[in-house]
């Protein structure tokens, strides 16, 4: 990958590899999000209509083998078996920012980890003095400090909004940077008794997968038991097991050596991100986001501390703390935006990242177990939260559509039909050579219509 320039402005354009990286993964990611906002609508149709029953009778089905502690409803198999895949590809996301993407560079990574957690501090604030002024738990308070990446390229798609890759780079950094810190929180925060006989088998598991990967084992005959292994482990010793899957996705190499086109992290990313994307996250999304909705929960949405908090948290606190922290860092750093973008356009990227749906579903249902009416109406709290903050921040991009057309479409412009967009080739002489050439055609062709009209023009078949 071509370095970073030093002087390359705030959401200014990529270089050629991170831009054809972003544009596959977001590729996926959007059509995993319109899966996952079906998913989302089939549930909540499914919970309120006279089919209710059965959906609770599927959710909470239980099955697995009690002897090894997973004896599990369908609903917690999504949600800490499921999950493990989202969470695994966000390791090697995080991994593969933190070698060869955004997160390498410490001056390019500044304004997005500050961006991010601003992005999370501010949100978890808003939580807290919303339930402390109502009298509200405050056990809360992580759950609207995610972003849906997923959700939110799913709501472009919808709104048809083409934005430059620049702004589509920096919101998948900061997903990738919220998925960090939304794992320390769940490892923290969400750990409950420790077993430290599952917990020590879990370590050597992932040892032994690390062992295994720097001798160049291959073969996903031994990774995948071995990865069920430590999942089962992992889920027995109290920590979450979602936190398995984040370890093995760092432990693989994500820097491509020479000779190499994609290193093996990108290479199996590529392989799990559809299972992520198009299966493991839209089924939790149907066993999670299916909450009864009447007027009274409605209202108690806006009513109850807890569940206003969230709502607050997710359209206010997300949209304030990026954008106000990537301003702040921006004016200390003198760091200077894209002449082709605008304040308004971070903000606009701030609001969107206000829609928080997988994390904040599974940290809505691990801060309030035991308590299922509460943990419906946070659910319903984070669906509400998630919809206004989309409304909003389409809103605010289509009106400025036409930049992002204009913007997207340059970067897209390829005259020379090399494959290659023409911004990534003006300091190529065979570019140039290659434009001259299509020019001088067009010249030769032109000078042909022209003989051809003026001896139509002398022998009078000109129109009058």
């Amino acid at each position: 990958m071509v370095p970073p320039s030093p002087n390359r402005k705030f959401l200014g354009r990529l270089s050629l590899p991170e831009r054809n990286y972003v544009a596959e993964a977001l590729r996926t990611e959007t059509v995993g999000g319109m899966l996952l906002l079906l998913a989302a609508v089939v549930a909540l149709i499914w919970a309120n209509t006279p089919l209710s029953d059965s959906y609770a009778s599927v959710r909470d089905f239980h099955i697995g083998p009690a002897s090894l502690g997973l004896d599990l409803s369908i609903q917690h198999w999504a949600a800490d078996g499921l999950l493990a895949i989202f969470f695994f590809v966000a390791g090697i996301e995080l991994k593969r920012e933190l070698v060869a993407g955004e997160l390498s560079d410490p001056k390019a990574a500044a304004l997005p980890v500050i961006a991010a957690l601003c992005g999370m501090v501010a949100p978890a604030l808003v939580y807290l003095v919303v339930t402390g002024i109502g009298g509200g738990s405050a056990a809360g308070w992580a759950v609207p400090t995610a972003t849906d990446i997923a959700f939110a390229l799913a709501v472009l798609a919808v709104i048809g909004t083409s934005l430059p890759s620049a702004l589509r780079a920096f919101l998948l950094t900061l997903a990738v940077v919220d998925d960090l810190f939304a794992i320390l929180i769940i490892a923290v925060f969400f750990t409950s008794d420790l077993n430290f006989v599952a917990l020590g088998g879990a370590a050597v598991g992932l040892a032994l997968f690390w062992l295994l990967l720097r001798k160049g084992v291959h073969g996903w005959y031994v990774y995948v038991p071995l990865a069920l292994i430590i999942w089962g482990l992992m889920y027995n010793s109290g920590v979450h097991a979602t936190i398995a899957g984040v370890a093995m996705g760092l432990m693989l190499r994500c820097a491509r050596r020479e000779g190499e086109e994609h290193s093996p992290g990108e290479h199996i990313e590529h392989l799990v991100r559809p299972l992520s994307a198009g299966f493991a996250v839209p089924l939790f999304a149907l066993f999670s986001a299916g909450v009864a909705v009447t007027g009274d929960s409605l209202t108690d949405v806006f009513t109850k501390p807890e569940t206003l908090g969230v709502v607050l948290g997710l359209v206010v606190g997300k949209a304030l703390g990026i954008f106000g922290g990537t301003w702040l860092a921006a004016r200390f750093t003198k760091a200077e935006l894209n002449d082709d973008l605008a304040w308004p356009d971070v903000l606009a990227l701030a609001t969107l990242a206000g829609i928080g749906f997988t994390v904040s579903l599974l940290i809505g249902e691990l801060a309030f177990t035991g308590d299922a009416t509460l943990t419906d109406e946070v659910k319903a709290a984070v669906l509400i939260g998630s919809l206004i903050a989309a409304v909003f921040a389409a809103i605010l991009l289509k009106m400025r559509v036409r930049t992002y057309q204009a913007l997207s479409a340059e970067e897209e412009r390829d005259e020379d039909m090399s494959g290659i967009p023409d911004i990534y080739e003006e300091e190529d002489p065979a570019y140039h050579l290659r434009m001259a050439a299509i020019y001088e055609k067009k010249a030769a062709d032109h000078r042909r219509k022209a003989e051809a009209a003026a001896v139509s023009s002398d022998n009078g078949d000109s129109p009058a």
